[in-house]
């Protein structure tokens, strides 16, 4: 089987959503896309849009937080001989509840979801890109990454342990030709997920005051595309109307 030039993300789920907008994104920039994720009804709705559309998908069910499903997403990448030049970690989970409402399994669920996950996925990535010695590793953060802000703390912890290992990653990998970013999203995403969550803060926010899909996923394939020379770790992302 001839080698092809891939990604990988990680957290893909409605086709309305940065996960699938990213997938959509850079299978029409022709890499062979791996999505997966915990439903399988939205990651084939995805691969059917990418392949009516010319491009090449892979679906695989897997749970971030689980070192089995992640090693078998890479299992499958490894026997098709992807030669994997991007990947996405866009795994996302809030719970919002003020500290003494917190439970103790709350405060670990997402800790799974937004740190634990990462770390299992990009060693596996990690592993991978150093052996062509090049790739990009990119994480979704959140305003969440640089300050919390309550119901918000827990998931602010998380998000903020997100950013630490990014910075780690970088700084160990970057030297083996992996440019690993940390992306604070700081803002509303104009999606499904804040539409069905936040009706009302999603309508109170208007068109202009939220962030774009299309517009992110083409920011973060530019990040790819940086010369080494002026590699990018870190970058915020915010409409232009968002205050800060």
């Amino acid at each position: 089987m001839p080698q092809r030039n891939s990604a990988v993300i990680m957290g893909v789920g409605p086709e309305r959503g940065l996960g699938a907008t990213l997938a959509k994104h850079f299978a029409a920039k022709g890499l062979h896309v791996y999505i997966a994720g915990r439903s399988e009804e939205k990651l084939q709705q995805v691969c059917k849009r990418i392949v009516s559309h010319g491009g090449q998908a892979t679906a695989v069910v897997a749970d971030a937080t689980k070192e089995y499903d992640i090693d078998h997403l890479f299992d499958i990448i490894h026997f098709d001989g992807a030669i994997l030049q991007l990947a996405v970690y866009n795994v996302d989970s809030n719970i919002p509840a003020p500290i003494l409402e917190t439970t103790p399994e709350t405060f670990t669920h997402l800790w799974q979801q937004n740190c634990l996950g990462a770390f299992l996925f990009a060693k596996e990535v990690s592993e991978y890109m150093q052996v062509n010695n090049k790739g990009t590793l990119i994480f979704t953060g959140a305003t969440a990454s640089l300050r919390a802000k309550p119901p918000f703390t827990a998931f602010a912890s998380a998000k903020s342990a997100l950013r630490s290992l990014a910075q780690g990653l970088a700084r160990e990998f970057s030297p083996a030709g992996i440019h690993v970013v940390h992306a604070v999203i700081d803002g509303v995403i104009n999606g499904d997920r804040a539409e069905q969550q936040f009706p009302e803060y999603y309508q109170s926010k208007g068109e202009d005051g939220m962030l774009k899909l299309e517009a992110i996923a083409d920011t973060y394939w530019s990040l790819h595309c940086q010369h080494p020379s002026v590699w990018t770790h870190e970058l915020d992302l915010r409409p232009f109307k968002e205050p800060f």
